[in-house]
């Protein structure tokens, strides 16, 4: 998938994702956002159990190729509306985990593309930036959503106005990211999270994902049902049986994602 802009790898279980235009920081353009929701939405047929996103070179994603498509105003909300929201929508309702291993600088909808994985995994010298602000827009690609979300209104509200780096370590403070790794060590490491997930409990992931997704907008009451409804599916699977006689018989469970 190169003339994508994208790469697609998969070793057993772990399928990667890779950015891969490093000279122009891994921008965003049309090709890589369909490439991006294609390998999403083929991975679980492909038999990944996991998914990683991250990119070449020194930095994550610097967010739209602003020399790609963008005309005028109408061609904004179609690129949002036509490309953009297809992406993020395979990520969130993707049945795997999807880690963002943000490898460097993380900017504009690129930031946002990270923010809407499951996990984000950075590398200590990794920034975010809600760059849009400086150039007269508002963040999109799911910011306006996402942030207040996970780090609160006001701390959204200045890095959106100011438009100014947080530092991965900050984004852990924030709770906007799960954890900042030393970069000799970033990339052993979030290939060992990622495969611990890849031999995990898969259906187990994807109706947790689901009931978490599902929670920013229930009630109490509806999201006590949406439980009961998963954990029922839950109950069904191989790897539940496997889980309770491994605890039983005090060894290491073997999922097999069924």
């Amino acid at each position: 998938m190169s003339d994508t802009g994208i790469t697609y790898e998969q070793t057993g279980g772990l399928g990667v994702i890779t950015l891969n235009r490093p000279a122009l920081m891994n921008a965003l353009n049309s090709a890589m956002r369909r490439a991006i929701t294609a390998a999403v939405e083929a991975a679980p047929g492909q038999g990944a159990r996991a998914l990683v996103l991250t990119g070449a070179g020194r930095a994550f994603c610097s967010g739209q190729d602003l020399n790609d498509g963008i005309k005028d105003a109408s061609d904004l909300e179609r690129v949002l509306r036509d490309e953009y929201e297809p992406m993020l929508k395979a990520i969130a309702t993707c049945p795997l985990p999807v880690i963002a291993a943000v490898n460097g600088a993380a900017a504009g909808a690129g930031a946002n593309l990270a923010l809407g994985c499951d996990v984000v995994i950075a590398a200590e010298s990794a920034v975010f930036l809600q760059a849009f602000s400086r150039i007269g827009l508002i963040p999109d690609a799911g910011g306006t959503w996402l942030l207040p979300r996970q780090i609160g209104m006001a701390r959204a509200m200045g890095a959106m106005l100011f438009a100014e780096p947080v530092s991965a370590q900050k984004a852990v403070a924030w709770g906007m990211i799960w954890e900042a790794v030393p970069d000799a060590d970033f990339a052993a490491h979030w290939r060992a999270r990622a495969e611990a997930l890849a031999t995990g409990p898969t259906q187990t992931y994807g109706h947790l994902k689901a009931a978490l997704r599902a929670s920013a907008e229930n009630g109490f009451a509806e999201q006590l049902a949406v439980e009961a409804r998963l954990q029922a599916a839950c109950g069904a699977t191989e790897d539940f049986r496997e889980g309770v006689m491994a605890f039983l018989q005090k060894r290491k469970a073997r999922f097999t994602g069924r």
